[in-house]
């Protein structure tokens, strides 16, 4: 018998595992320190770091539209990136209502006579190929951080084992996404690399030199954390991450948190203009929304 979890009890246990993430987080870092490092920083630089995170934010909804054509949704890449923006408001701002994802579905499914299984599908594939390139390059900066080698070659050797075994389920059980398995996977490494450079450029801002490898890869490893829907938009979770991290390979607690909060504000910068679309959904016109061929 299948167990349904009410939405407001979601809802509660999210925000019950944000605040204790948080308030653990809090109780191990100097605020005045991390306060100091945003107040001390080079803004220029989070202003490019900015950019390259919308570039990639953009690219992603390039990659997405991929997996919609490939169902016979097709859209311009304009309206695919309001919609990407709506939903991205949409996941970090109302994380108890339907969510970024869910909206997509929904809306699609009311535009096409496309199965909403086979929509569903083409929404989750689009954020499991964007965990797998994460996977990828997080398994290489381990190659640069002080770890055991035999950890090192261990990681680095999962890199083809992950790629094919993700391939072999795309042929097997979504034949009509295999043909863009690789160029989404070009696209989902372009993505991180545009926002390792964000986290890069975030780091420099805080005049940080030394250990740039070792940021990185806990970096990464808190934006997989981050995906997995256990907090209220990642806040927390990414955080928390940051602190176990940056304690486990001897770097700077403070400064770690910093670039948390930083890259956070960035998200959520970026992620808030999609408020447009959900004020004014007039926006989403229907005619950008192009009919399938018959």
């Amino acid at each position: 018998m299948k167990i349904k979890i009410p939405k407001a009890l979601k809802l509660i246990l999210k925000l019950a595992i944000t605040v204790a993430a948080l308030y653990f987080v809090f109780r191990k870092i100097d605020l005045h320190l991390v306060l100091d490092t945003f107040i001390n920083s080079r803004f220029w630089l989070i202003l490019i770091a900015l950019l390259f995170f919308i570039i990639s934010k953009i690219v992603s909804s390039f990659r997405l539209n991929r997996y919609f054509e490939s169902i016979d949704i097709l859209l311009s890449e304009f309206f695919n990136m309001k919609l990407y923006l709506l939903g991205m408001y949409y996941n970090l701002f109302l994380p108890g209502g339907i969510g970024g994802d869910g909206y997509k579905v929904y809306f699609l499914n009311k535009q096409y006579d496309v199965q909403t299984s086979r929509i569903f599908w083409a929404v989750l594939l689009d954020r499991v190929i964007g965990v797998l390139a994460l996977f990828c390059i997080a398994f290489i900066f381990a190659y640069f951080i002080a770890i055991p080698p035999v950890w090192k070659y261990f990681l680095l050797s999962l890199i083809p084992l992950f790629i094919l075994t993700a391939w072999i389920i795309y042929r097997r059980f979504f034949p009509y996404f295999s043909g863009i398995f690789f160029r989404t996977n070009i696209q989902s490494l372009l993505v991180q690399i545009l926002q390792i450079i964000s986290a890069l450029l975030i780091l420099f801002s805080f005049n940080v030199s030394q250990d740039i490898p070792a940021y990185l890869f806990v970096f990464l490893v808190s934006s997989i954390v981050a995906v997995l829907p256990l907090t209220i938009g990642g806040v927390g979770s990414r955080e928390f991450t940051f602190l176990l991290g940056a304690q486990w390979l001897g770097l700077d607690v403070n400064l770690s948190i910093a670039l948390s909060f930083m890259f956070y504000l960035i998200t959520a910068f970026t992620s808030f203009w999609g408020i447009i679309y959900s004020l004014h959904p007039g926006f989403l016109r229907a005619q950008e929304v192009k009919p399938r061929d018959s």
